[in-house]
Order: C-alpha cells, then sequence, then structure tokens
C-alpha cells in the first residue's frame, strides 16, 4: 500500500529534499514551491503545488520516485479529481492513490483524530477505466510511484461547491473564514501554512440560542474552555505539522459574542491551527480573520519550539 507505506516512514513524495518541507519542520511555503500554472498540464516534477482546474498529464521516466500533486481549491469549495487514463504497471510495483486531505511528512489534513482515515485513501493500479473522486474539504493529493517507463496517467481536476465546508486549508495571505459544525458532532478546523495572526469576528460556540441576535445574552468571549469541561470550545494555537494531536494551544475560548474586542493572536509557529470541538449539542460558529505574520517584530502570544 503506497499511501500506508509513506506514512510509515513519514516520507513527502521524493527521496530528495522537497519545497513543501524543510529539515525541523513541516513548514510549507507556497510562493517558492513549484505550481502548475494554466498553460502547463505536464507534471515534471516530484513535488507539484496545483491550484489551477485543468487537466494534468503523467508519463514516468522510469525513476520509481513516490511523488506528489498537492491540490488546493478555495475554502468553499472541494477538489474533484477524475482519472481520464491511467496505466500503471502492477507488478513493477506501480502505485497510484487519491488521497482526501494533504499528508507532509507522515501527518495528515485533515488529522485522523477529526476525520479517520477510512475511505479517504484510493489505490489502485493496472489499467483503469474513467473514475471520479471528491474530496470532503479544499485540499486533495494524488500521490504515485510508476517505475515502468512510459506508464502514466492523466487527471482532470475541477473545483466544485462545497455547501458544508468543515477542514480549511490556507494559503491565501490574509482572509476572513467561518467554521461551522452545522449542528452536527464533528470536529473541524482550519489551519494556515505559515505563521498568522487570528482575530475573532464572531463567536457563538457551546451556547444554546447562539443564533438569536440579543446581546443581552451575550456571554462575551470565555477563556479556558476546555480546562473548565467545556464540551464545545475553540482551540487557537500552532504546531510545527498537520497533527493536532500535537498542536500548541494558546487558548481555548467558547460563548457568545458578535463584537468582540480583543487584541489578536500572534502564532509564530510553521502552521497555524484554529480547531473547534463541538459535540453536537449547540449549533457552533466561529468567524476570523487571519493574516500571515510578514513583521519579525511583532511580539508573538505563542512561539513554536522548533525540533533539533
Amino acid at each position: 500500500m503506497l499511501f500506508t507505506f509513506l506514512m510509515a516512514v513519514g516520507l513527502l513524495g521524493c527521496a530528495q529534499t522537497s519545497p513543501l518541507s524543510k529539515s525541523g519542520g513541516q513548514k510549507v511555503d507556497l510562493s517558492t514551491s513549484i505550481r502548475a500554472k494554466r498553460n502547463s498540464r505536464i507534471i515534471e516534477e516530484c513535488m507539484l503545488v496545483g491550484l489551477e482546474e485543468g487537466t494534468y498529464f503523467y508519463k514516468s521516466r522510469g525513476t520509481g520516485d513516490v511523488c506528489g500533486v498537492y491540490l488546493l481549491s478555495q475554502p468553499d469549495q472541494a477538489v474533484q479529481v477524475t482519472f481520464d487514463y491511467l496505466d500503471v504497471d502492477c507488478e513493477a510495483d506501480g502505485l497510484v492513490s487519491f488521497v482526501d486531505g494533504w499528508e507532509l511528512g507522515g501527518e495528515l489534513f485533515p488529522s485522523e483524530v477529526d476525520a479517520p482515515l477510512e475511505g479517504r485513501v484510493h489505490e489502485f493500479c493496472g489499467r483503469l477505466k474513467t473514475k471520479t473522486f471528491t474530496s470532503s474539504g479544499n485540499a486533495a493529493l494524488i500521490q504515485y510511484r510508476v517505475p515502468s517507463r512510459g506508464d502514466g496517467f492523466r487527471i482532470t481536476v475541477r473545483y466544485v461547491r462545497n455547501p458544508a465546508p468543515c477542514n480549511i486549508l490556507v494559503d491565501d495571505v490574509k482572509g476572513v473564514y467561518t467554521l461551522r459544525n452545522h449542528g452536527r458532532r464533528t470536529n473541524c478546523s482550519i489551519t494556515t501554512i505559515f505563521p498568522a495572526s487570528v482575530s475573532i469576528i464572531q463567536l457563538a460556540v457551546g451556547v444554546n440560542g447562539g443564533a438569536v441576535p440579543n446581546r443581552a445574552i451575550e456571554t462575551g468571549v470565555l477563556s479556558r474552555c476546555e480546562k473548565r469541561g467545556s464540551l464545545d470550545y475553540v482551540q487557537l494555537g500552532g504546531g510545527q505539522g498537520l497533527d493536532v494531536t500535537k498542536l500548541e494551544v494558546e487558548d481555548s475560548v467558547c460563548g457568545l459574542d458578535s463584537n468582540p474586542r480583543m487584541p489578536p493572536s500572534h502564532i509564530l509557529c510553521g502552521m497555524t491551527t484554529v480547531r473547534m470541538v463541538s459535540s453536537g449539542l449547540t449549533d457552533n460558529s466561529i468567524t476570523l480573520a487571519i493574516s500571515q505574520i510578514t513583521d519579525l517584530d511583532v511580539m508573538p502570544t505563542l512561539m513554536c519550539e522548533v525540533p533539533l
């Protein structure tokens, strides 16, 4: 199993250093990584970040490297991948995988603790008739190992509307985002692949009747909700990878506030994550303004330790 093998050894595709991963952490820099251009559809690099819709074609040169195409759409979209053509020799250990989400250094987005791995990975080889997969969020990954020269595949990528986005991977340097559980028992998160400042614009988490626009019932933003035993809360934090079990948490908040007046959190970590935990007993939502930290003089409210 290609994906299982990658997770076990913690590889990110090729054996050589990837632009998506640097020593000391899983830091991603999309500004300097190789991006798929609208008029460039032939996959020639082992690591490719595709931000555009269209057709991508790969033909093996016989190297047998494990590589990946990382696809990312807008927050309110899902990634739809259609395999128009696939010819990969199974007997030569060739294999292609569609992954619902991203994998970096053996860690997944969304994390397995929030979105179980079952049903998220599809692996195949041989000759494949047309087959379509759709991600649950705005990120998807095509991992492949094609040792036989001349073998390959062609995929068509479309970004389709996602009516209930839950897990959002962000590469824009700034924007406003909303997480909702839609009344379900599910955990949702927003993760940026850079250090970020996070401001809460609106909060309705863990409060019954939170949708009622009545300031008299507003609790304000409550802090340390996780430690208080609240079943519904939002974690603000960061880390050097995608695994939320390793998240360094600055605070966990809950309550009802239609106009919070809180200073922003400045999270100096390789990745910044806002994770909403929902019991399903309340209809939760949080709206955030997120921007990349570019000022090195900013005073961090959370700074992650960099592994040696």
